[in-house]
C-alpha cells in the first residue's frame, strides 16, 4: 500500500509541475507578446464560460463531487498505508520499542541457514506470521521440519515479541520426489 501512495504522490506532484511550467509559459508569453494572444491554452475562452457558471450549475455541482470523491479516496488510501511493524515489549514505563517485519525475517533467517544441512532459505514475516521455506538437498522433509520448526521457536522465544507469532516451515527436498 505504501507503494500506491508514493506513485500516487509522485503523479500528484508531476501534474502540478506541469501546471506550473505550463502557467509560466503563459505568462512569459502574455509579457512578451500582449497582442497576439494566448499560447497553448484559450484563456479568454475558459474566463467567458466560467464566468456563466453559477454554483447550482450542474458542472459545478459534479466537479466538486468528483474532487470531494476523489480527496476522499486519497485519504482513505494514506492512512491505511501505514508500516506494519513488529511492537516488541517496552523495556521500560514510557518506551515504546519497534522492529520491522524485515529485521524479524534476517534474524530467523540467519538462525535456519546456519541449521545442518539447509542449503538455503527464504523467510518472511509479520507481526501475526512468520513463514520459511527451506530447502535441502541431504534430509527430507520429515526430518528437517520438526527440527526447524523448533529453531524458529526458540529464535521468537529469545526475541522479547509482544505477541507470538504463528509459525509455518515448508521444506524443499529432493529426497521428498524420489
Amino acid at each position: 500500500m505504501r507503494v500506491l501512495v508514493r506513485i500516487l504522490t509522485c503523479l500528484l506532484g508531476l501534474v502540478l509541475a506541469a501546471g506550473g511550467a505550463l502557467l509560466a509559459v503563459e505568462v512569459a508569453w502574455t509579457w512578451a507578446r500582449p497582442v497576439d494572444g494566448p499560447l497553448l491554452v484559450p484563456w479568454p475562452t475558459l474566463r467567458d464560460r466560467v464566468a456563466d457558471l453559477t454554483w447550482q450549475s450542474a458542472d459545478v455541482r459534479l466537479v466538486a463531487g468528483v474532487l470531494a470523491g476523489v480527496g476522499l479516496v486519497l485519504l482513505l488510501v494514506s492512512m491505511t498505508a501505514r508500516r506494519k511493524d513488529v511492537a516488541l515489549l517496552d523495556p521500560a514505563p514510557g518506551v515504546t520499542v519497534r522492529t520491522s517485519p524485515r529485521s524479524l525475517a534476517r534474524i530467523v533467517g540467519v538462525r535456519v541457514r546456519a541449521e545442518d544441512n539447509v542449503t538455503g532459505a527464504s523467510v518472511t514475516a509479520t507481526a501475526r506470521k512468520v513463514r520459511v521455506r527451506a530447502t535441502s538437498r541431504l534430509e527430507a522433509e520429515q526430518e528437517l521440519r520438526p527440527r526447524l520448526l523448533e529453531v524458529v521457536r526458540e529464535t521468537l522465544a529469545d526475541l522479547p515479541l509482544g505477541n507470538q507469532p504463528k509459525i509455518t516451515v515448508v521444506v524443499d527436498s529432493p529426497r521428498d520426489r524420489s
